[in-house]
Protein backbone atom coordinates (compact mmCIF):
# COMPACT_ATOMS: atom_id res chain seq x y z
CA UNK A 1 0.00 0.00 0.00
CA UNK A 2 2.59 2.70 0.76
CA UNK A 3 4.56 1.95 -2.47
CA UNK A 4 1.29 2.17 -4.60
CA UNK A 5 1.25 5.88 -2.37
CA UNK A 6 4.16 6.82 -3.08
CA UNK A 7 4.01 6.19 -7.15
CA UNK A 8 1.30 9.04 -6.96
CA UNK A 9 3.81 11.64 -5.70
CA UNK A 10 6.89 12.86 -8.14
CA UNK A 11 9.87 14.17 -6.81
CA UNK A 12 12.54 16.44 -8.49
CA UNK A 13 16.14 16.67 -7.34
CA UNK A 14 18.58 19.46 -8.08
CA UNK A 15 22.05 18.30 -7.59
CA UNK A 16 24.31 21.30 -6.83
CA UNK A 17 27.57 21.11 -5.87
CA UNK A 18 30.78 19.14 -6.09
CA UNK A 19 31.81 15.70 -6.94
CA UNK A 20 31.69 14.76 -2.90
CA UNK A 21 28.21 15.88 -3.37
CA UNK A 22 27.34 14.34 -6.45
CA UNK A 23 27.86 11.17 -4.71
CA UNK A 24 25.25 12.35 -1.81
CA UNK A 25 23.00 13.20 -4.21
CA UNK A 26 22.86 9.76 -6.33
CA UNK A 27 22.74 8.16 -3.28
CA UNK A 28 19.36 10.03 -2.25
CA UNK A 29 18.33 9.19 -5.66
CA UNK A 30 18.29 5.74 -5.46
CA UNK A 31 16.79 6.13 -1.79
CA UNK A 32 13.48 7.91 -3.22
CA UNK A 33 13.32 5.59 -6.73
CA UNK A 34 13.37 2.70 -4.13
CA UNK A 35 10.57 3.55 -2.56
CA UNK A 36 8.40 3.94 -4.98
CA UNK A 37 8.43 7.64 -5.60
CA UNK A 38 8.37 8.85 -9.66
CA UNK A 39 11.34 11.47 -10.55
CA UNK A 40 9.95 14.34 -12.04
CA UNK A 41 11.34 15.20 -15.76
CA UNK A 42 11.79 18.93 -14.79
CA UNK A 43 11.71 20.08 -10.74
CA UNK A 44 9.06 22.81 -11.11
CA UNK A 45 6.58 20.26 -12.30
CA UNK A 46 7.30 18.11 -9.32
CA UNK A 47 5.09 17.77 -6.03
CA UNK A 48 8.38 17.88 -3.96
CA UNK A 49 11.40 19.45 -4.95
CA UNK A 50 14.58 18.40 -2.92
CA UNK A 51 17.63 20.60 -3.38
CA UNK A 52 21.37 19.02 -2.56
CA UNK A 53 23.66 22.30 -1.62
CA UNK A 54 26.49 23.73 -2.07
CA UNK A 55 27.56 26.02 0.88
CA UNK A 56 31.26 26.04 1.01
CA UNK A 57 32.01 29.80 -0.10
CA UNK A 58 29.58 32.58 -0.96
CA UNK A 59 29.16 32.00 -4.95
CA UNK A 60 27.73 28.70 -4.13
CA UNK A 61 25.51 29.58 -1.50
CA UNK A 62 24.41 32.25 -3.98
CA UNK A 63 23.85 29.24 -6.35
CA UNK A 64 21.88 27.14 -3.75
CA UNK A 65 19.70 30.34 -2.75
CA UNK A 66 18.80 31.08 -6.68
CA UNK A 67 17.80 27.33 -6.70
CA UNK A 68 15.90 27.29 -3.74
CA UNK A 69 13.96 31.01 -4.20
CA UNK A 70 13.14 29.25 -8.12
CA UNK A 71 11.45 26.33 -6.15
CA UNK A 72 9.77 28.09 -3.56
CA UNK A 73 8.25 30.60 -6.57
CA UNK A 74 6.78 27.24 -8.35
CA UNK A 75 5.67 26.42 -5.15
CA UNK A 76 3.54 29.78 -5.01
CA UNK A 77 1.96 28.96 -8.48
CA UNK A 78 0.63 26.03 -7.30
CA UNK A 79 2.39 23.34 -9.09
CA UNK A 80 4.65 21.94 -5.76
CA UNK A 81 3.58 21.34 -2.84
CA UNK A 82 6.77 20.68 -1.10
CA UNK A 83 10.75 21.94 -1.09
CA UNK A 84 13.43 20.23 0.88
CA UNK A 85 16.56 21.65 1.16
CA UNK A 86 19.21 19.47 2.03
CA UNK A 87 23.32 19.40 1.52
CA UNK A 88 26.06 21.50 3.02
CA UNK A 89 24.19 24.88 3.05
CA UNK A 90 21.65 22.99 5.24
CA UNK A 91 23.87 21.66 7.66
CA UNK A 92 25.75 25.06 7.55
CA UNK A 93 23.22 27.25 8.55
CA UNK A 94 20.31 24.98 10.05
CA UNK A 95 16.64 26.08 11.35
CA UNK A 96 18.05 29.89 10.17
CA UNK A 97 17.91 28.82 6.65
CA UNK A 98 13.90 28.88 7.12
CA UNK A 99 14.28 32.51 7.53
CA UNK A 100 16.93 33.47 5.14
CA UNK A 101 14.42 32.01 1.99
CA UNK A 102 10.76 31.93 3.40
CA UNK A 103 8.93 28.66 1.86
CA UNK A 104 11.23 26.48 2.59
CA UNK A 105 9.32 23.39 3.78
CA UNK A 106 11.93 20.86 5.22
CA UNK A 107 15.83 21.49 5.96
CA UNK A 108 17.76 18.12 5.93
CA UNK A 109 21.74 18.10 7.43
CA UNK A 110 24.13 16.03 6.51
CA UNK A 111 23.00 13.19 9.20
CA UNK A 112 19.58 12.81 7.74
CA UNK A 113 20.62 12.60 3.81
CA UNK A 114 20.27 8.44 4.19
CA UNK A 115 16.64 9.15 5.46
CA UNK A 116 15.77 11.26 2.48
CA UNK A 117 12.31 8.79 1.73
CA UNK A 118 11.53 9.38 5.55
CA UNK A 119 12.08 12.95 5.35
CA UNK A 120 9.71 13.38 1.93
CA UNK A 121 6.97 11.29 4.03
CA UNK A 122 6.99 13.69 6.95
CA UNK A 123 7.53 16.67 5.03
CA UNK A 124 4.24 15.71 3.11
CA UNK A 125 2.36 15.25 6.17
CA UNK A 126 3.15 18.43 8.00
CA UNK A 127 2.07 21.99 8.29
CA UNK A 128 4.69 23.50 9.29
CA UNK A 129 8.19 23.67 8.19
CA UNK A 130 10.73 20.67 9.65
CA UNK A 131 14.60 20.51 10.39
CA UNK A 132 16.47 17.36 10.65
CA UNK A 133 19.75 18.80 11.31
CA UNK A 134 22.46 17.29 13.77
CA UNK A 135 26.17 16.70 13.82
CA UNK A 136 27.71 15.10 11.09
CA UNK A 137 27.82 11.04 10.50
CA UNK A 138 30.61 9.60 11.86
CA UNK A 139 30.20 6.63 9.47
CA UNK A 140 30.13 6.63 5.95
CA UNK A 141 27.47 4.61 3.88
CA UNK A 142 28.92 4.88 0.59
CA UNK A 143 28.36 1.43 -0.30
CA UNK A 144 24.86 1.80 -0.63
CA UNK A 145 23.22 2.15 -3.97
CA UNK A 146 23.64 5.15 -6.13
CA UNK A 147 21.30 6.37 -8.96
CA UNK A 148 24.08 7.95 -11.41
CA UNK A 149 23.60 10.89 -12.85
CA UNK A 150 26.68 10.98 -14.55
CA UNK A 151 27.57 9.21 -17.73
CA UNK A 152 27.36 5.32 -17.50
CA UNK A 153 31.17 5.02 -18.13
CA UNK A 154 32.86 6.96 -15.82
CA UNK A 155 32.06 7.34 -12.01
CA UNK A 156 33.62 9.16 -8.87
CA UNK A 157 34.76 6.97 -6.00
CA UNK A 158 33.99 8.79 -2.89
CA UNK A 159 37.49 7.31 -0.19
CA UNK A 160 36.93 9.37 2.81
CA UNK A 161 34.65 11.83 4.42
CA UNK A 162 35.26 15.30 6.35
CA UNK A 163 38.51 16.93 6.73
CA UNK A 164 40.62 17.86 9.89
CA UNK A 165 42.83 20.44 8.22
CA UNK A 166 42.13 23.78 9.81
CA UNK A 167 43.20 25.84 6.61
CA UNK A 168 42.01 29.29 7.98
CA UNK A 169 39.60 30.17 4.74
CA UNK A 170 37.95 27.00 5.02
CA UNK A 171 34.40 25.83 6.24
CA UNK A 172 34.51 22.09 5.66
CA UNK A 173 35.42 20.81 8.76
CA UNK A 174 32.52 22.56 10.26
CA UNK A 175 30.45 21.36 7.63
CA UNK A 176 30.89 17.76 6.99
CA UNK A 177 33.26 16.83 10.21
CA UNK A 178 37.00 15.44 10.75
CA UNK A 179 38.56 13.30 8.32
CA UNK A 180 36.98 9.61 8.62
CA UNK A 181 38.54 6.91 5.93
CA UNK A 182 35.86 4.28 4.59
CA UNK A 183 37.68 0.96 5.28
CA UNK A 184 39.45 0.09 1.68
CA UNK A 185 36.72 -3.27 1.74
CA UNK A 186 34.01 -1.12 1.12
CA UNK A 187 35.98 0.86 -1.41
CA UNK A 188 37.05 -2.31 -3.30
CA UNK A 189 33.58 -3.13 -3.60
CA UNK A 190 32.09 -0.34 -4.44
CA UNK A 191 34.98 0.43 -7.33
CA UNK A 192 33.84 -3.82 -8.68
CA UNK A 193 30.06 -2.65 -8.42
CA UNK A 194 30.71 0.39 -10.91
CA UNK A 195 32.98 -1.67 -12.84
CA UNK A 196 30.41 -4.10 -13.18
CA UNK A 197 27.41 -1.56 -14.42
CA UNK A 198 30.02 -0.58 -17.32
CA UNK A 199 32.16 2.24 -15.53
CA UNK A 200 35.57 2.22 -17.29
CA UNK A 201 36.98 5.35 -15.36
CA UNK A 202 36.56 6.21 -11.45
CA UNK A 203 37.98 8.82 -10.26
CA UNK A 204 39.39 9.23 -6.75
CA UNK A 205 37.59 11.84 -4.58
CA UNK A 206 37.83 13.01 -0.87
CA UNK A 207 38.46 16.21 1.34
CA UNK A 208 42.34 15.14 1.04
CA UNK A 209 42.76 12.01 -0.85
CA UNK A 210 46.72 11.34 0.03
CA UNK A 211 44.90 11.60 4.11
CA UNK A 212 43.64 7.98 3.32
CA UNK A 213 43.84 5.83 5.96
CA UNK A 214 46.07 7.97 8.49
CA UNK A 215 43.27 8.26 10.59
CA UNK A 216 43.64 4.16 11.03
CA UNK A 217 47.17 4.44 11.30
CA UNK A 218 47.78 2.62 8.21
CA UNK A 219 50.84 3.86 6.13
CA UNK A 220 51.01 3.84 2.98
CA UNK A 221 47.27 3.06 2.62
CA UNK A 222 46.13 5.17 -0.28
CA UNK A 223 48.99 3.60 -2.61
CA UNK A 224 47.80 0.11 -1.31
CA UNK A 225 44.04 0.97 -2.25
CA UNK A 226 45.52 1.63 -5.53
CA UNK A 227 47.03 -0.88 -6.29
CA UNK A 228 44.31 -3.13 -4.99
CA UNK A 229 41.94 -1.47 -7.36
CA UNK A 230 44.45 -2.03 -10.00
CA UNK A 231 43.43 -5.40 -10.29
CA UNK A 232 39.84 -5.13 -11.18
CA UNK A 233 39.32 -6.45 -14.50
CA UNK A 234 37.90 -3.91 -17.47
CA UNK A 235 38.96 -1.16 -15.17
CA UNK A 236 40.52 1.53 -17.69
CA UNK A 237 41.46 4.54 -15.72
CA UNK A 238 42.02 4.92 -12.07
CA UNK A 239 42.38 8.99 -11.68
CA UNK A 240 43.59 11.21 -8.30
CA UNK A 241 41.77 14.04 -7.44
CA UNK A 242 42.16 16.32 -4.47
CA UNK A 243 45.76 15.41 -3.58
CA UNK A 244 47.38 17.61 -0.91
CA UNK A 245 50.72 18.11 -1.80
CA UNK A 246 51.91 17.45 1.60
CA UNK A 247 50.46 13.68 1.26
CA UNK A 248 52.24 13.00 -1.81
CA UNK A 249 55.17 10.92 -0.83
CA UNK A 250 57.72 8.81 -2.61
CA UNK A 251 55.71 5.48 -2.42
CA UNK A 252 52.64 7.38 -4.07
CA UNK A 253 54.88 8.65 -6.84
CA UNK A 254 56.06 5.37 -7.42
CA UNK A 255 52.62 4.15 -7.51
CA UNK A 256 51.38 5.94 -10.33
CA UNK A 257 54.56 6.37 -11.96
CA UNK A 258 54.53 2.61 -12.13
CA UNK A 259 51.04 1.77 -12.80
CA UNK A 260 49.44 0.84 -16.07
CA UNK A 261 45.79 2.14 -15.41
CA UNK A 262 46.35 5.36 -12.55
CA UNK A 263 46.48 7.73 -15.11
CA UNK A 264 49.69 10.38 -14.97
CA UNK A 265 47.77 13.11 -13.57
CA UNK A 266 47.23 14.89 -10.27
CA UNK A 267 45.18 17.33 -9.01
CA UNK A 268 47.30 19.58 -6.13
CA UNK A 269 45.79 22.33 -4.81
CA UNK A 270 48.40 24.17 -3.58
CA UNK A 271 46.35 27.78 -2.88
CA UNK A 272 49.22 30.03 -2.73
CA UNK A 273 53.13 30.34 -3.56
CA UNK A 274 53.95 33.26 -0.99
CA UNK A 275 55.38 32.14 1.78
CA UNK A 276 53.67 34.87 4.13
CA UNK A 277 50.38 33.77 2.85
CA UNK A 278 50.63 30.44 3.15
CA UNK A 279 51.17 30.58 7.05
CA UNK A 280 48.62 32.76 7.24
CA UNK A 281 46.11 30.55 5.09
CA UNK A 282 47.40 28.03 7.64
CA UNK A 283 49.01 25.79 5.27
CA UNK A 284 52.33 23.20 6.26
CA UNK A 285 54.03 23.61 2.49
CA UNK A 286 56.18 26.60 1.81
CA UNK A 287 57.43 27.79 -1.81
CA UNK A 288 60.21 25.78 -1.70
CA UNK A 289 58.12 22.19 -0.65
CA UNK A 290 56.34 23.49 -3.96
CA UNK A 291 58.86 23.54 -5.74
CA UNK A 292 60.54 20.64 -5.34
CA UNK A 293 57.07 18.41 -5.25
CA UNK A 294 56.67 19.93 -9.16
CA UNK A 295 60.06 18.73 -10.14
CA UNK A 296 60.03 15.54 -8.31
CA UNK A 297 56.75 14.64 -10.30
CA UNK A 298 58.28 15.76 -13.50
CA UNK A 299 61.22 13.83 -12.65
CA UNK A 300 59.30 10.76 -12.16
CA UNK A 301 57.16 11.20 -14.83
CA UNK A 302 58.15 13.49 -17.91
CA UNK A 303 54.57 13.36 -19.00
CA UNK A 304 52.20 14.00 -15.95
CA UNK A 305 49.61 16.67 -16.07
CA UNK A 306 49.33 18.43 -13.13
CA UNK A 307 46.24 20.82 -12.05
CA UNK A 308 46.30 23.12 -8.97
CA UNK A 309 43.61 25.63 -7.17
CA UNK A 310 44.61 28.43 -5.91
CA UNK A 311 43.11 31.48 -3.59
CA UNK A 312 44.13 35.76 -4.85
CA UNK A 313 42.81 38.54 -2.87
CA UNK A 314 43.71 36.48 0.81
CA UNK A 315 43.64 39.23 3.68
CA UNK A 316 47.03 40.65 3.91
CA UNK A 317 48.03 39.60 0.64
CA UNK A 318 50.71 42.40 -0.35
CA UNK A 319 51.33 43.21 -3.97
CA UNK A 320 54.92 41.31 -4.09
CA UNK A 321 52.54 38.05 -2.24
CA UNK A 322 50.77 38.27 -5.72
CA UNK A 323 53.73 38.95 -7.85
CA UNK A 324 55.40 35.79 -6.15
CA UNK A 325 52.40 33.73 -6.26
CA UNK A 326 52.45 34.85 -10.41
CA UNK A 327 56.05 33.99 -10.83
CA UNK A 328 55.47 30.62 -9.41
CA UNK A 329 52.66 29.67 -11.90
CA UNK A 330 54.67 31.13 -14.71
CA UNK A 331 57.62 28.82 -13.51
CA UNK A 332 55.50 25.49 -12.66
CA UNK A 333 53.59 25.89 -15.96
CA UNK A 334 50.71 23.65 -14.25
CA UNK A 335 48.43 22.47 -17.02
CA UNK A 336 45.32 23.32 -15.55
CA UNK A 337 44.74 25.53 -12.88
CA UNK A 338 41.08 26.77 -11.02
CA UNK A 339 41.29 30.07 -8.79
CA UNK A 340 38.75 31.85 -6.50
CA UNK A 341 38.73 35.48 -5.51
CA UNK A 342 38.80 35.03 -1.55
CA UNK A 343 35.69 35.20 0.51
CA UNK A 344 35.61 35.83 4.03
CA UNK A 345 33.19 33.14 5.30
CA UNK A 346 31.05 33.48 8.30
CA UNK A 347 32.92 31.35 11.40
CA UNK A 348 36.69 31.34 9.71
CA UNK A 349 39.86 32.91 11.51
CA UNK A 350 40.89 34.42 7.77
CA UNK A 351 36.86 36.76 8.27
CA UNK A 352 38.14 38.26 11.33
CA UNK A 353 41.92 38.54 9.93
CA UNK A 354 43.22 42.47 9.40
CA UNK A 355 44.18 43.65 6.07
CA UNK A 356 41.28 42.84 3.95
CA UNK A 357 41.50 43.19 0.11
CA UNK A 358 38.74 45.25 -1.87
CA UNK A 359 37.34 43.78 -4.55
CA UNK A 360 38.56 45.36 -7.02
CA UNK A 361 41.45 44.59 -5.97
CA UNK A 362 40.65 41.03 -5.95
CA UNK A 363 39.13 40.82 -9.22
CA UNK A 364 42.23 42.46 -10.87
CA UNK A 365 44.49 39.84 -9.42
CA UNK A 366 42.25 37.05 -10.61
CA UNK A 367 42.17 38.59 -13.92
CA UNK A 368 46.28 38.74 -14.50
CA UNK A 369 46.21 35.38 -12.94
CA UNK A 370 44.08 33.83 -15.69
CA UNK A 371 45.74 35.97 -18.22
CA UNK A 372 48.87 33.72 -17.69
CA UNK A 373 47.49 30.90 -17.20
CA UNK A 374 45.30 31.01 -20.55
CA UNK A 375 48.89 31.70 -22.19
CA UNK A 376 50.25 28.52 -19.97
CA UNK A 377 47.70 26.40 -20.97
CA UNK A 378 47.40 27.31 -24.84
CA UNK A 379 50.92 26.95 -25.29
CA UNK A 380 51.05 23.38 -24.12
CA UNK A 381 47.94 22.50 -25.93
CA UNK A 382 50.01 23.73 -29.07
CA UNK A 383 52.62 21.25 -27.80
CA UNK A 384 50.71 18.43 -28.04
CA UNK A 385 49.03 19.23 -31.96
CA UNK A 386 51.19 15.97 -33.89
CA UNK A 387 50.79 13.36 -30.77
CA UNK A 388 48.76 10.44 -30.32
CA UNK A 389 46.32 9.89 -27.15
CA UNK A 390 44.20 7.17 -26.52
CA UNK A 391 40.73 9.43 -25.73
CA UNK A 392 37.69 8.01 -24.03
CA UNK A 393 34.88 9.11 -26.32
CA UNK A 394 32.05 10.73 -23.70
CA UNK A 395 29.87 11.07 -26.52
CA UNK A 396 28.80 11.39 -29.97
CA UNK A 397 26.64 13.36 -32.74
CA UNK A 398 24.11 11.14 -33.36
CA UNK A 399 23.56 12.54 -36.37
CA UNK A 400 26.11 14.61 -38.15
CA UNK A 401 24.03 15.14 -41.33
CA UNK A 402 23.38 18.77 -41.43
CA UNK A 403 19.91 21.20 -43.56
CA UNK A 404 19.52 18.36 -45.47
CA UNK A 405 22.93 18.41 -47.14
CA UNK A 406 25.57 15.61 -47.33
CA UNK A 407 26.23 14.01 -44.44
CA UNK A 408 29.06 15.29 -42.76
CA UNK A 409 32.21 13.55 -40.55
CA UNK A 410 31.25 11.94 -37.71
CA UNK A 411 32.20 14.04 -34.07
CA UNK A 412 32.84 13.07 -30.76
CA UNK A 413 33.78 14.98 -27.42
CA UNK A 414 36.14 12.98 -25.21
CA UNK A 415 38.96 13.57 -23.08
CA UNK A 416 42.70 12.20 -22.73
CA UNK A 417 44.39 11.01 -19.56
CA UNK A 418 45.55 14.68 -18.86
CA UNK A 419 41.73 15.63 -18.69
CA UNK A 420 39.43 14.95 -15.62
CA UNK A 421 35.62 15.31 -15.97
CA UNK A 422 33.71 17.78 -15.67
CA UNK A 423 36.39 20.36 -14.56
CA UNK A 424 39.10 20.49 -17.48
CA UNK A 425 39.05 21.01 -21.08
CA UNK A 426 38.12 18.05 -23.50
CA UNK A 427 39.11 16.48 -26.84
CA UNK A 428 36.70 17.33 -29.79
CA UNK A 429 37.36 14.20 -31.74
CA UNK A 430 37.14 14.28 -36.00
CA UNK A 431 36.22 11.18 -37.27
CA UNK A 432 34.85 9.69 -33.83
CA UNK A 433 32.79 6.05 -34.81
CA UNK A 434 33.15 4.62 -31.40
CA UNK A 435 30.28 5.20 -28.66
CA UNK A 436 30.60 6.76 -25.43
CA UNK A 437 32.69 4.83 -22.80
CA UNK A 438 35.30 3.30 -25.23
CA UNK A 439 38.65 4.29 -26.20
CA UNK A 440 39.80 5.64 -29.32
CA UNK A 441 43.46 6.26 -30.88
CA UNK A 442 43.18 9.70 -31.68
CA UNK A 443 46.03 12.38 -33.26
CA UNK A 444 45.80 15.93 -31.94
CA UNK A 445 45.74 18.26 -34.95
CA UNK A 446 44.54 21.75 -33.67
CA UNK A 447 43.62 23.50 -30.74
CA UNK A 448 40.18 25.12 -30.34
CA UNK A 449 40.62 27.33 -27.09
CA UNK A 450 41.43 25.41 -23.91
CA UNK A 451 39.78 22.24 -26.24
CA UNK A 452 41.83 19.63 -28.62
CA UNK A 453 41.26 19.08 -32.09
CA UNK A 454 41.63 15.45 -32.50
CA UNK A 455 41.07 13.07 -35.51
CA UNK A 456 40.30 9.45 -34.60
CA UNK A 457 42.97 6.72 -35.93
Amino acid sequence: MTKKKNTQVTVGFVALGCPKNVVDSERMLAEIVQAGYLLAATPESADVVVINTCGFIEPAKLESLDAIDGAIESKKRGKVKKVIVAGCLAQRLGEPLLDEAQGIDAVVGLEHRDSIVNVIRETLAAETPLVFHGPTPETIADDRVRLRIGPTHSAYLRVSEGCSHRCSFCTIPAIRGPFRSKPAQKVLDEARELVGSGVVELNVIGQDTTMYGRDLRLPGALASLLRQMEQIPDLSWIRLLYAYPTGIDDGLIDTIAGSAKIVRYLDVPIQHASNGVLKAMRRPDSQDDLRRLVEKLRAAMSDIVLRTTVIVGFPGETQGDFDELLEFIRWARFDALGAFTYFPEAGTPAAEMPDQIPDEVKQDRFDRLMLAQQEIAFARNRDRIGGTFACLVDSRDPDPARGGKRRSRPTGRGRFYGQAPDIDSACLIQGCTAEPGRFVNARVTGVQDYDLVVEQL
